[in-house]
């Protein structure tokens, strides 16, 4: 279902989002090349009971795409200013794969404004990353992008990927939103704005950011990670890292899912988000609290964890079939 769109203008840029329902605060950040569309699922079952926010990234759908700051702490700004506009206090903040790194990172510099964290398959826990994404970082991507993506060539190319996750084959789960984002990059300014955002977090041996150094802070904060179980994106094994990094998450990994387990169930990734936001009860950030926090910093664990060395206990919690 199509959803009204809306703009605000932020320090000169059009910003594009949906909003919908009243209640509590939900925000949406979507992923890497796509926009509010993906989450159209599961807006109106949200909006239901809480006022849903889910904006076009910098860069991304109907927002500008100039020449600007795409590091996840740039948009994380742009959440703030943007929920500023828009008179709303705290949110539970929600993102999928790259704007999981976004939301953790909203969370990290403005942990005032954030009452929970929801993590779709998100970036940050590991250096692993589909290789499709990090040849956007190669020299001639933006070349050879703009000739497979002339008339035919980019209706045939996209067609093809449609037929492939059609086909069930193995790895070929996604391949209809890849189809989607391959599509999207026939324009000139999204295409840079795309390769802008991805050199700001991956490069040729993988992702470069991580918040798992910094994931100790969130121990306040209610923190739940989803992924699909059959995600060839970012590995659903990441969930195993954030188990250990955020002790306190409530983990649930998606059966018969890829790397959109709010698109492939939508109704599960509601009944999830609900359960969780319904027994937890929003953070109150603490400036001493926090600050404690700080100068006790991150057990060792959380190093070694990332870098392979700790043994990571099995997952506590899946959702059912």
């Amino acid at each position: 279902m199509a959803h009204r769109v809306q703009y605000l203008t932020v320090h000169g840029h059009r910003r594009a989002f949906v909003m919908k329902g009243s209640g509590p605060a939900v925000l949406l950040l979507h992923g890497l090349g796509c926009d509010h569309h993906t989450w159209d699922p599961v807006i109106d079952s949200l909006a239901r009971h809480h006022t849903v926010i889910a904006p076009d990234l910098l860069g991304h759908g109907d927002s500008d795409k100039p020449r600007a700051d795409y590091s996840v702490g740039g948009y994380a700004n742009a959440m703030r200013d943007l929920l500023a506009l828009l008179e709303v206090d705290k949110v539970t903040v929600v993102g999928h794969s790259l704007g999981g790194g976004v939301a953790m990172q909203f969370a990290y510099q403005y942990p005032q404004l954030c009452e929970r964290i929801v993590l779709v398959a998100p970036g940050g826990f590991g250096p692993e990353v589909t290789p499709a994404i990090r040849v956007i970082t190669t020299p001639g991507f933006h070349q050879a992008t703009g000739v497979l993506t002339l008339p035919g060539l980019r209706h045939a190319g996209a067609l093809g990927l449609r037929l492939l996750a059609r086909s069930h084959l193995p790895r070929t789960r996604d391949l209809d939103q890849v189809a989607d984002i391959f599509d999207s990059l026939r324009d000139v300014p999204t295409r840079a704005a795309i390769r802008h955002v991805v050199r700001a977090v991956v490069d040729w041996r993988g992702q470069i950011i991580t918040m798992s150094d910094r994931a100790y802070l969130a121990g306040r904060m209610p923190t739940c990670v989803i992924w699909g179980d059959d995600d060839h994106v970012i590995p659903t094994r990441h969930a195993e890292v954030a188990e250990v990094v955020v002790p306190h998450a409530q983990v649930e990994i998606v059966p018969n899912s890829g790397h959109f387990p709010h698109r492939d169930h939508p109704q599960r990734f509601v009944k999830i988000m609900r359960d969780f936001i319904r027994s937890t009860e929003p953070a109150d950030f603490d400036a001493d609290a926090w600050k404690a926090d700080l100068e006790h910093g991150g057990s060792v664990r959380i190093h070694q964890a990332e870098a392979g060395h700790a043994p990571v206990a099995p997952l506590r919690r899946r959702s059912s079939a």
